[in-house]
């Protein structure tokens, strides 16, 4: 405005106008009612709207002016752009009289250089097919709700547009947000198909998307669900959500193995092979008569996720590697009673301490700062928590969080803002937002690094660790894994239980949560209480800033390597990673107490040793040849992280820098968990674990497998051959204490017990 407002200015004293008990309060007066063209309308920059609804919030307001000020600037950078014929005007003219000159010049060369009316991209298509169907309808072309104007001149009509090629994978996902523009919004709705004059091998469907909106709610049930129908038959079909960044979506429900489906002709995709005696009567499935060619999958809202960016005012950067805690407001450190979001996302604070007494001391969730972008992810709930730079950690004793906000590198705002070692973070809905978080060195801190140096840290504290319940890595064997699918979490649990059998140490298992099943997470932490051991499920939210992978394999091969330094709790200093098709023959302690000679991690070689397959072996020539340059090639089946090194290191942000550049390729990186450390071997070093901690029978020769400490049953490149059949012929024999029939066995039955119990 005139005076200096803002747009949210103007929205506030919008608020407090509508808050007051006086009906006649307003924001201006008018002489002439009788004038106006409606008893409610809304004017912006010389527009006017006549509502169809008698309620207008702030957000209505907000979006009306973010829109007509869009429209403005666009207008406004035509004006002063570098048109050949229109002399541009200086940012520093304040002459009414020379603008509105400028501004006609501008117009009447615009319009002479075009002759004929502008019109949309849908009518020039429109028009191309007329001419190829003289006489005739469009059969490409097609409207809806054309006859919902109710003729209001004054009123504010949307129509939406949209031209699509059918068989894109784009069009897939257009066509569910389409219809309910069409059968629910009741939006006039043109469409136009646009497919390629030519098609290529590539143009296939091979994926079939659905889109779920709270506006399709069923009145008879109140789950919200996707179907698929018509489903091509004699096909392997696998499950993905793609839900926003923010919501962290677990798999809660599902009968079949959701990896592998397939639809037959004579049964459909179909649950009734399964026992269906825990599901029968929920909510969400119907009864059995209801169900015969059906397949049920539930799915849940575990977290919401917060994350947002990070910038050192000191430097202008990311402060890359700084340790972040969250805790539940009213829990440790918390001096400033309960809050709470209520109904409408206001905060509501209560002076009263009793439930600060009770809540846990345990931070909920920990992270780091990336270097890329200073991005960071937190797990959480809806609600008000504490956000702090971890006590103890180098962070909290060089920086604090800071007020304000960064334009050009700088800190804009007071020039002494308040210092804050934590800061209140608000999750009021389920849209999720970014947050800037600001931090500034403390004097004389302005050139130290973000972690102690070895042996030493901060009384009280450890140089990597949360405030949380640290895991005492001295007498514990961290060991990570991953699996997808019914097969891969069955030997999932055979390798848990051959890992436990042969340690001589506690051994906890952090398994990646976001594609087991509910039927494995349950199972699994019943047979670790029965075998001694422990459970933990860890998860993590692709950011999307990183490139992407569209193969379910290759987003696992990505979690497996892209985020080990915020994958696990600050407190874990060292982890073992065991694929999920391996069984131990040896005492992981051994590996874990193993020096890896200042290396942040350690892989095995690929053996070379079986001479029937060694023109197979790739790293041997070629580009892997050239770039290794005398390296050794490893095999990611099995290795060892010193995740304080890791961190220390920032070996995460070089190895997501790497995988940035090479996967804009989409033909490097073929394997993608493998090639990718094996490729930055010349930036970051990789510690060769001795040769007899991963046995693979397709490279490692027959004489060799006696000394071998971990057998694991990669593919052979000579012959196929189903897992199972090569795991009961591998796993066997004198060499083994256990065959791997009888493993499966003794996990089959620990399996019979839980169902039993239940």
């Amino acid at each position: 405005g005139k005076d200096g407002s803002t747009p949210a200015d103007f929205i506030n004293k919008l608020k407090q106008s509508n808050n007051k008990n006086d009906k006649s309060s307003s924001l201006c007066s008018v002489k002439n009612p009788a004038t106006l063209p409606s008893k409610n309308f809304i004017t912006v920059n010389g527009r006017v709207y006549v509502p169809d609804s008698l309620v207008i919030n702030a957000e209505d307001l907000d979006l009306l002016i973010d829109m007509e000020q869009s429209r403005a600037t666009a207008i406004k950078e035509l004006l002063l752009g570098d048109d050949a014929n229109v002399v541009a005007l200086p940012s520093s003219t304040t002459s009414r009289h020379d603008a509105l000159g400028r501004a006609a010049t501008f117009l009447a060369v615009k319009n002479a250089k075009s002759t004929t009316p502008r019109r949309d991209a849908v009518y020039e298509v429109d028009k191309l097919v007329k001419e190829s169907f003289p006489g005739g309808k469009n059969p490409l072309r097609f409207t809806w709700n054309d006859d919902d104007d109710d003729d209001d001149s004054n009123g504010l009509r949307v129509t939406v547009s949209a031209i699509v090629d059918p068989i894109s994978e784009s069009a897939q996902r257009a066509a569910s947000l389409l219809r309910v523009i069409r059968d629910v919004l009741h939006l006039p709705l043109k469409l136009v198909f646009a497919p390629k004059p030519l098609m290529e091998a590539d143009d296939k469907i091979s994926s079939y998307y659905r889109f779920v909106s709270g506006m399709e709610m069923n009145t008879k049930n109140s789950a919200v669900m996707a179907t698929f129908s018509n489903l091509p038959t004699n096909h392997l079909l696998t499950l993905k959500l793609d839900v926003p960044e923010s919501w962290n979506f677990q798999q809660t429900l599902a009968i079949q193995d959701t990896d592998n489906l397939r639809c037959d002709v004579v049964s459909g995709c179909s649950d009734d092979d399964h026992s269906l005696s825990q599901e029968e009567g929920g909510g969400l499935i119907p009864k059995r008569h209801e169900r015969s060619y059906d397949t049920y999958v539930g799915y849940g809202l575990k977290n919401l996720l917060y994350f947002g960016q990070c910038v050192d005012a000191t430097t202008g950067s990311p402060p890359n590697g700084l340790q972040l805690n969250l805790y539940r407001n009213g829990g440790k450190h918390d001096n400033d009673g309960e809050m709470e979001v209520g109904a409408d996302g206001s905060i509501v604070s209560s002076s009263s301490s009793s439930l600060s007494e009770t809540t846990t001391t345990a931070a909920y969730s920990d992270t780091l700062v990336m270097k890329n972008g200073g991005y960071w992810q937190l797990r959480a709930n809806p609600g008000v928590w504490d956000l702090r730079i971890a006590e103890g950690s180098r962070g909290a004793e060089i920086m604090d969080f800071v007020d304000g906000r960064i334009q050009g590198g700088r800190l804009v705002g007071s020039a002494n803002p308040d210092r804050h070692q934590s800061k209140k973070l608000v999750v009021s809905d389920f849209l999720g937002k970014s947050d800037m978080l600001i931090t500034r060195r403390r004097p004389g801190y302005e050139k130290a690094t973000l972690f102690y140096e070895a042996g030493a840290s901060k009384a009280g504290g450890s140089s990597s660790s949360s405030d949380g319940d640290d895991d005492d890595d001295d007498d514990t064997i961290n060991v990570f894994s991953l699996a997808t699918g019914h097969l891969y979490e069955r030997f999932m649990k055979i390798m848990m239980l051959s890992v436990t059998k042969r340690s001589s140490m506690k051994v906890k298992f952090w398994l990646f949560e976001n594609f087991l099943s509910p039927s494995f997470k349950a199972t699994a932490k019943h047979m670790a209480k029965e075998i001694g051991c422990e459970v933990e499920f860890v998860t993590y939210k692709w950011p999307e800033w990183l490139r992407g992978q569209k193969e379910k394999q290759r987003i696992i091969w990505g979690y497996k390597i892209l985020f080990l330094d915020v994958l696990f709790p600050l407190g874990v200093k060292k982890i073992i990673y065991v694929d999920a098709d391996q069984v131990v023959r040896g005492d992981l302690k051994e590996l874990w107490d193993m020096d890896l000679q200042g290396a942040p991690y350690g892989y095995t070689p690929m053996c070379s040793s079986r001479e029937s397959t060694l023109g197979y072996a790739f790293w041997t020539q070629g580009f892997w040849a050239s770039h290794l340059a005398g390296k050794p090639y490893h095999i990611s089946a099995l290795y060892v992280v010193d995740l304080e090194k890791f961190r220390k290191d920032l070996v995460g942000d070089q190895l997501r820098s790497v995988y940035q550049q090479l996967s804009a390729d989409p033909n490097s990186l073929a394997n993608l968990d493998q090639d990718l450390p094996n490729y930055a071997q010349h930036q970051v070093p990789i510690f060769s674990l001795p040769q007899e901690w991963l046995w693979c029978e397709s490279w490692c020769s027959d004489e060799s497998k006696a000394a071998s400490k971990t057998i694991d049953l990669c593919n052979n490149p000579l012959h196929k051959e189903p897992k199972i059949q090569m795991a009961k012929r591998v796993i066997s024999g004198s060499l083994f204490q256990e065959s791997w029939d009888e493993l499966d066995a003794e996990v089959a039955a620990y399996e019979e017990a839980y169902n039993n119990r239940i």
